[in-house]
């Protein structure tokens, strides 16, 4: 074999054998929120729900939360609860009745009011990646995340039509420094896309910054800004048991600006929370409805919603792992918690992997049916993430959003439907005991809408596949991905909009931005 041939081997294939993609880059899927007909996979028993609930009544009661934060001490103080320095416990009656304020759905409408999603009964909405310091694409491998690779992950999470939310900065841009990175980053996301808003609660600083960029981009007064959802938060608990002073001052704060708010305890099991599953669960139900009853006793009302984020370690060396069989119980679990309580809830598509392999890919696929089978309704990190989160990918941004599309075909009526055409009776006697269906008029009428047809799958024999470049999946996406950057086309936004975002991007860098340890 010649070193030409061995390099082709190992690398799966020749970028640049390729073929073109249409002048539109991709045929995708219309804009739409998937609704989720299907009834969820629970694992566990009447009595198994009441064993997890118990438990974690119990730990807010007997145990206590940590709250560092002296303003959510004092609320809480407040409400009735018991406050011990830091430690708060509280009644199951007290938690029950804040829980039964709490929306069932609500709706959040970013500055396109078409965009507008629905968080909540059997609506399900996918999240781009977010958070990761790294970047790793076929031409650069891995590499600490900038402002260039941040804002072409925005432009990807604009194109997909299958993405519903620009969560959270798709990759950290490094290179802007850490107070005024989120300017930056918001200044990119508003006018890259016209899609639901993430604000990180990390201080006072970021987060009155992204409400009132929110409110500018929508053309808003104050008043039409708080009056229903224009974004929201996810907050972190810090497992074990805690809850930290940043998270907890942005999240107070969206929560008065009458702001969406996710929390999402990131427990992982044999690590941070028990290693049993159920006893992980309980836990982060305990972390996680403690905050959303704090909530619902500012504002009654307040459109807020649980995630999980429950896995598992590798307990011979301690790293997280993700889409495992513990990780898609867990999500299962924790759906049928939240059915319990009421609220919607939030998981994620994520894996451990490193590459955009097949390794990522089975672990992602769980994850994302782990959140069609949980009855999850807003998808976190469902496109985009490798390496538990440390690395953001537009190779794997696009193998997912190929996966997430095929989600949503799956809940198209007409994949189930049963009518006298979809029976077909007809057509199986006309084909009869010899015939075939190819060529018959049933099958001529239908033929162009009659399955999910891939944009990046190729489903050619191995021969045409050979002669055209053997060319691998990771090697398609990344040609999709260069096709849509170079053709992208932010959306549009009134020029005195722009200008008064770019203003005030301006003056808050001129007054510093947020605050930093360096």
């Amino acid at each position: 074999m010649t070193d030409d041939a061995n390099r082709r081997k190992r690398s799966g294939g020749r970028l640049g054998n390729v073929r073109r993609s249409s002048p539109n880059v991709i045929k995708q899927m219309p804009w739409r929120i998937p609704v989720n007909t299907d009834r969820p996979t629970e694992p566990l028993t009447e009595e198994g729900v009441q064993a997890i609930h118990d438990g974690a009544m119990r730990i807010l009661e007997e145990i206590g939360i940590e709250f560092l934060n002296d303003e959510s001490l004092a609320i809480l103080k407040k409400a009735g609860c018991t406050v011990d320095e830091t430690n708060v416990r509280m009644g199951r009656d007290f938690v029950m009745e804040m829980l039964a304020r709490a929306p069932a759905e609500f709706d959040i409408t970013p500055r396109n009011p078409s965009r507008k999603i629905t968080i909540g009964g059997k609506h399900m909405v996918f999240v781009n990646v977010s958070s990761p310091p790294n970047y790793w694409d076929l031409e650069t491998g891995k590499m600490p995340g900038t402002r260039e690779h941040c804002a072409n992950l925005l432009r990807l999470t604009q194109y997909f039509n299958c993405i519903h939310v620009a969560g959270g900065y798709p990759v950290e841009p490094v290179d802007v420094h850490a107070s005024v990175r989120h300017l930056d980053v918001l200044f990119d996301k508003l006018t890259l896309t016209d899609k639901v808003a993430h604000a990180y609660s990390l201080g006072k600083e970021r987060v009155e910054d992204v409400m009132e960029m929110v409110r500018i981009a929508g053309g808003l007064t104050r008043e039409e800004f708080e009056a229903s959802p224009r974004m929201y938060t996810n907050i972190n608990s810090t497992s074990p048991l805690k809850h930290d002073t940043p998270m907890l001052d942005g999240y107070m704060r969206c929560v008065r600006a009458g702001q969406a708010t996710v929390v999402t305890p990131f427990t992982l099991a044999g690590a941070m929370a028990p290693v049993t599953m159920a006893g992980a669960v309980t836990q982060s139900i305990a972390e996680g409805l403690c905050t959303i009853a704090m909530a619902q006793w500012m504002r009654p009302g307040a459109p807020s919603a649980f995630g999980t984020f429950t896995s598992n370690v590798d307990m011979k060396s301690g790293a997280p792992a993700f889409g495992t069989p513990e990780y898609m119980r867990a999500t299962q679990m924790t759906g049928q918690l939240a059915r319990y309580y009421g609220l919607p809830l939030r998981s994620s598509g994520v894996c451990a992997a490193n590459v955009p392999d097949g390794q990522a890919m089975w672990e992602t696929s769980n994850s994302l049916w782990a959140a069609v089978q949980s009855g999850t309704n807003m998808v976190y990190h469902a496109a985009g993430w490798l390496e538990g989160g440390l690395i953001a990918s537009p190779e794997k941004f696009v193998m997912d959003c190929e996966v997430i599309q095929q989600i949503q075909r799956y809940f198209e009526p007409s994949t189930y439907a049963t009518g006298p055409d979809d029976i077909a009776l007809d057509a199986i006697r006309e084909v009869g005991h010899d015939g075939h269906f190819f060529g018959i008029e049933h099958t001529q009428e239908r033929y162009e809408e009659a399955f999910y047809q891939p944009f990046l799958s190729d489903w050619r024999n191995y021969e045409a596949w050979d002669l055209t470049g053997g060319v691998w999946t990771a090697e398609r996406a990344h040609k999709v991905f260069k096709d849509i950057i170079g053709s992208f086309e932010p959306p549009p936004m009134d020029d005195a909009i722009r200008e008064e975002l770019a203003d005030f991007v301006t003056r808050r860098k001129a007054e510093g931005g947020a605050p930093t340890d360096f």
